[in-house]
């Protein structure tokens, strides 16, 4: 080597080493006492089994003694953070990642081009619009005006077909519960009176006259956050009216339903009406509006599996189905008689399964090919055009546009790839790069890649597991495992900007394609629901060991993660296995699976769990895996950050407060099990910046803490 080039390689590599600098973890945290909680005497007689619920009082959220107890909680666990060496470094990383300009696809309404943008760390992202794609932009909606401290969200916003007139709702603290407000998009001038009470809702304008949308009589005061929501309703809102003289279209006493959604066709001319009892199956029906006081046609008026109306041309509906078919396809039959016996095949089912859209006058088949996206392009008739050629093996999202339109734009991203926006042609099938991510990170420096494992059972289960390139497989590696395993929903391969912290130390990330999700279609779903749900957490358990076998990490380096339903499998899988894993991430979980159903809209995700009160069969086996009741006394648990929000109203904040206040009570040992707590939050959706990187910051700071690992700056 060149004396000169080898001096200066030294140089380099003296100066690297002194610019980075190891964090180690806190050799030991004083932790503070728990609270003492208080236990009530509160008892339930299940088919004879009596079962304690002595932390029953949680479960009034607005009561004084919880708000009590919840600052007494936060005291705790803010008080550990504060001792971690390397917080602050982990949230100062997380704060310059997060600090570049995000855009979303563009959308046309009217004469304007739409889009979101977020210049870095703003709370909310801003709606812009533009003439044509070259105009100047301008702010249109700013959800960062809403409120001062960012808790105020967008949560939809719906256009009239001439894009004049622009209906958004507003979400306060993270609540489900809406407002809605309507402008005239030319100079944003409010018209008529905001809408209030509004949730699980879409918005769907006829005309210019008025729009429909969806809600439940609100609670009785007190219990806004946690009543039961169990007859929604489909209404009809005249512009510059009252909204008490607002017409029920469906719903209510004579047809009471749990979920209601209306929405139109691209034309106007029909009315789609989707009505369902649980989270899975549901009725489908159609109104003509184009004859006054025509009356709501049924084309499926069971709850046995899924069905949505895609398109149409005049009297032909295109309609997606899994009626016969699992993996879903798309078929065709006349307005004027719907029935499914009259259904005729335009796109047949196939081994993946199917999520269509329309756009340009095509139908675009969006396939999942092991939990991966596949797009093709048929025409009206059902002819394959093309394939479409995406970018990478990956998740593609976009694929819908307006019937005139010649190109739309389609996101695509995977683990290592970020979220990348497309231009696609319609005609020519070519896709253009329109903007790229401007996240610090060289996807060329990591992997993604596909495994098969095997579950308890036999059952062969995808993980996907990233990380550095060149990491060696010791069993050393700090990893956090996440899972879903639920309601039909698919986990695809996702860019993280949150995940950097992990993989840049060296970390593994991996995601479980569990059994209750879609992935595989509706086999692959019901094989993890009521009475075979503990597929899904046998099948986390082997994804867990199927990663200490192959040397990724070992049980001392392992977490695990997942919220909602997600946070029911990691309350599972660490009072069933509590030896395998280090630390525990149960986030806005569904914890007491035997009062589930008492809250909210939870009676709607019978269809996943069963309830206590089905038989004496589906009780106990309930019963044996909720997380709340299957703690145990004397047991050591991994390190557990138990997360939720005081304006949670989807999954109630008393789930994890009940399982946090019992886990204190039975566990043994050094780990620490905490409870954090958000304010003015949600579960999830429209969350601020600044309280997203704070939650992620104490994620990765418990994760390391925990399992030993030292922090490089």
């Amino acid at each position: 080597m060149n004396k000169n080039i080898h001096i200066l390689v030294l140089a380099t590599l003296v100066t690297a080493c002194q610019d980075q600098k190891a964090i180690n973890p806190a050799p030991s945290i004083t932790l503070l006492p728990y609270p003492e909680t208080k236990k009530g005497d509160v008892v339930d007689n299940h088919f004879g089994l009596q079962v304690p619920d002595p932390y029953r009082w949680l479960e009034n959220d607005t009561a004084a003694d919880t708000k009590a107890w919840v600052e007494a909680e936060n005291e705790v666990t803010n008080n550990y953070f504060g001792q971690i060496p390397f917080r602050d470094a982990i949230y100062k990383r997380l704060e310059k990642l997060w600090n570049y300009e995000k855009f979303s696809a563009p959308f046309k309404e009217g004469d304007y081009t739409y889009f979101y943008k977020n210049d870095g760390l703003q709370n909310q992202s801003v709606l812009y619009r533009q003439k044509g794609e070259e105009g100047e932009a301008e702010v249109f909606l700013d959800p960062n005006k809403f409120s001062t401290d960012g808790t105020t969200s967008l949560a939809g916003i719906a256009f009239s077909k001439d894009g004049s007139l622009v209906a958004y709702q507003l979400s306060e603290g993270g609540s489900d519960w809406t407002k809605v407000v309507t402008v005239r998009a030319e100079d944003k001038t409010v018209i008529g009176d905001t809408l209030v009470d509004v949730k699980f809702s879409g918005l769907a304008w006829r005309g210019n006259e008025g729009l429909y949308y969806s809600s439940y009589d609100k609670p009785k005061e007190g219990s806004a956050l946690s009543g039961i929501t169990d007859q929604h309703k489909l209404y009809f809102h005249q512009l510059n009216t009252p909204q008490s003289t607002d017409t029920l279209v469906f719903g209510g006493p004579k047809t009471p339903r749990r979920y209601i959604g209306g929405y139109l066709t691209e034309d106007e001319r029909f009315l789609i009406i989707s009505a369902a009892n649980t989270t899975s199956g549901g009725e489908l029906y159609i109104q003509d509006l184009t004859k006054p006081g025509s009356a709501i046609v049924t084309v499926v008026g069971d709850f046995e599996k899924n069905h949505a109306i895609i398109d149409n041309d005049g009297d032909k509906l295109f309609i997606y189905t899994n009626l016969n078919a699992p993996n879903g396809k798309i078929v065709t039959v006349d307005a004027s008689n719907p029935s499914p016996e009259n259904w005729v095949d335009l796109i047949a089912e196939t081994e993946n399964v199917l999520n269509p859209g329309t756009g340009g006058g095509k139908l675009f088949a969006h396939y999942l090919k092991d939990a991966t996206s596949l797009v093709q392009q048929y025409d009206r008739a059902g002819k394959l055009e093309r394939t479409i050629e995406l970018p990478d093996v990956g998740s593609a999202s976009g694929f819908g546009a307006k019937t005139a339109d010649k190109e739309l734009y389609y996101s695509f991203t995977s683990y290592v790839y970020p979220p990348t926006i497309f231009k696609y042609d319609i005609t020519s099938g070519k896709s253009e790069l329109y903007k790229a991510s401007g996240v610090d990170f060289d996807p060329t420096k990591y992997e993604s890649k596909q495994v098969f494992y095997t579950s308890k059972d036999g059952t062969k289960v995808p993980l996907i597991i990233t990380h550095k390139k060149g990491v060696e497989l010791n069993g050393n590696n700090p990893t956090l495992l996440y899972g879903y395993g639920g309601f039909n929903v698919s986990l695809t391969p996702s860019f993280s900007t949150s995940n950097i912290i992990l993989l840049e130390q060296g970390g593994i990330y991996a995601v479980a394609n569990l059994r209750g999700g879609g992935e595989y279609g509706d086999k692959w779903h019901l094989a993890g629901t009521k009475l075979q749900k503990q597929n899904v957490f046998d099948d986390f358990i082997a994804a867990a060991e199927y990663l200490i076998s192959e040397k990724y990490t070992s049980s001392e380096k392992l977490g695990i993660a997942g919220g909602s339903n997600g946070g029911l499998l990691v309350g599972a899988a660490m009072t069933q296995r509590p030896e395998l894993f280090k630390v525990a991430f149960p986030a806005v979980g569904v914890m007491d699976m035997l009062r589930y159903h008492k809250f909210t809209a939870g009676a709607g995700w019978a269809y996943d769990y069963g309830t206590a009160d089905d038989n004496e069969e589906m009780f106990k086996y309930l019963y044996t895996y909720s997380p709340y009741q299957a703690l145990k006394e004397g047991t050591a648990y991994p390190a557990t950050l138990v997360t939720t929000a005081d304006h949670d109203d989807r999954v109630v904040p008393a789930h994890s407060f009940k399982f946090a206040a019992r886990l204190q009570e039975y566990h043994t040992g050094s780990n620490p099990v905490l409870i954090r707590i958000e304010t003015k939050a949600g579960h999830g959706a429209g969350k601020p910046t600044a309280m997203i990187i704070s939650e992620q910051t104490d994620k990765w700071a418990f994760l390391f803490q925990n399992t030993g690992t030292s922090y490089i700056e």
